[in-house]
């Protein structure tokens, strides 16, 4: 071999020597960065939108004047207020909120997935969790709250849940046995009355706060998924296929009401202010009647709007709907849903100017 060809020889075998190490450093270089180099912060993490499009609402309660509460998905509570703010509490659970109730400003319980249960006493503030909620071994889900005076509350859900508190919410006792059945809402009424509308048109009453029940008859067999009293004789109850019934005696009878709409109905509130009731439902399903529930009339919130709405609560500003998505109506025409493009102040502007702001977003 001469001496040109060994030295060519010996040069390609550091060159692949080289290369073969190449793989090596680079792997020990990136550990070395991992282990010792650490990133510096540029600037401030983008924080989600306090109302997401994934979101559901199940629940809504007005506190305090100027001000909206909203339960939904992730244990989520939003606070929308007339500054034009939108604010997502500090909640201990990421359980679904199905209902939200409070007796003031201070005072609020929300409700939920596997019998969970919270409680603020400082206008939101902080919320705690309440332990030792009676539960059944089979489902838990609580799906509505309602309030009174004097820290009353019932809770209605899954399993034949019917819970009862005196103190704010701190602590709750169950008023019936557990049945393979849900009861989907409740109505309290004057001097311990209570009314519970349900799966398979079952409505239930008690005249003593729970200690005993009255099955009573109802005209049909879809589940009622709400009802509502104007004062202690004249109630509605809504459901499932359009379903709606009224009574004029505290709930001993019950009759129903020809409606020309079959989409579910998913709740119904007396609207003391309009004086008139106000339903909604699916597919933007809207129903409403005059004070004495004799005039029904029926329509949906926009043509464009299919979405679903499991509560309605008449405000200030307009008729509030939570479901699929969020927003106000005006009772007429206009149905304003809240999104990334609406400040929350332009939908509590003096009423008649719904839809006049967009400007922004949350």
């Amino acid at each position: 071999m001469k001496d040109g060809e060994g030295a060519r020889t010996a040069g390609e075998r550091l060159v692949k020597l080289i290369l073969s190490m190449v793989p090596w450093l680079i792997i020990g270089g990136l550990l070395w960065a991992g282990l010792f180099i650490k990133p510096a912060s540029t600037g401030s993490a983008v924080q989600p939108p306090v109302l997401e499009k994934r979101d559901y609402y199940y629940g809504i309660t007005s506190p305090a004047a100027g001000q909206v509460w909203v339960t939904g998905s992730g244990g989520k509570i939003i606070r929308l207020d007339s500054s034009g703010q939108a604010e997502r509490m500090r909640t201990p659970t990421g359980k679904t909120l199905q209902g939200i109730a409070s007796w003031d400003g201070q005072h609020a319980v929300a409700v939920g997935n596997d019998g969970v249960i919270i409680v603020s006493a400082d206008a939101g503030a902080s919320w705690s969790l309440v332990d030792n909620v009676p539960r059944s071994e089979v489902a838990n889900k609580l799906l509505r709250v309602r309030v009174a005076e004097d820290g009353v509350a019932v809770a209605v859900g899954e399993m034949g849940m019917a819970l009862l508190s005196r103190d704010y919410g701190k602590t709750w006792k169950n008023m019936r046995a557990e049945e393979d059945a849900a009861w989907n809402d409740v109505a309290i009424l004057p001097e311990g009355r209570l009314v519970l509308a349900g799966e398979f048109g079952r409505l239930a009453a008690s005249q003593d706060w729970g200690a005993t029940w009255s099955d009573l008859a109802s005209p049909v067999e879809s589940s009622l998924m709400a009802v509502s009293f104007r004062d202690a004789a004249l109630g509605v109850a809504v459901g499932l296929e359009g379903v709606v019934l009224v009574t004029r005696d505290g709930g001993q009878q019950w009759q129903k009401v020809e409606l020309d709409a079959h989409d579910h109905l998913l709740d119904i509130a007396w609207d003391a202010a309009g004086g008139r009731w106000i339903g909604c439902g699916n597919l933007g399903r809207w129903v409403r009647a005059d004070a004495d529930a004799n005039l029904w009339q029926a329509g949906r919130l926009d043509a464009r709007d299919m979405s679903w709405h499991t509560r309605v609560l008449p405000g200030e500003q307009g008729i509030w709907f939570a479901g699929g998505n969020l927003g106000l109506w005006d009772g007429e025409s206009r149905w304003q849903p809240l999104g990334d493009a609406y400040q929350v102040s332009a939908l509590f502007s003096p009423p008649g100017s719904l839809n006049t702001q967009r400007k922004g977003s949350l």
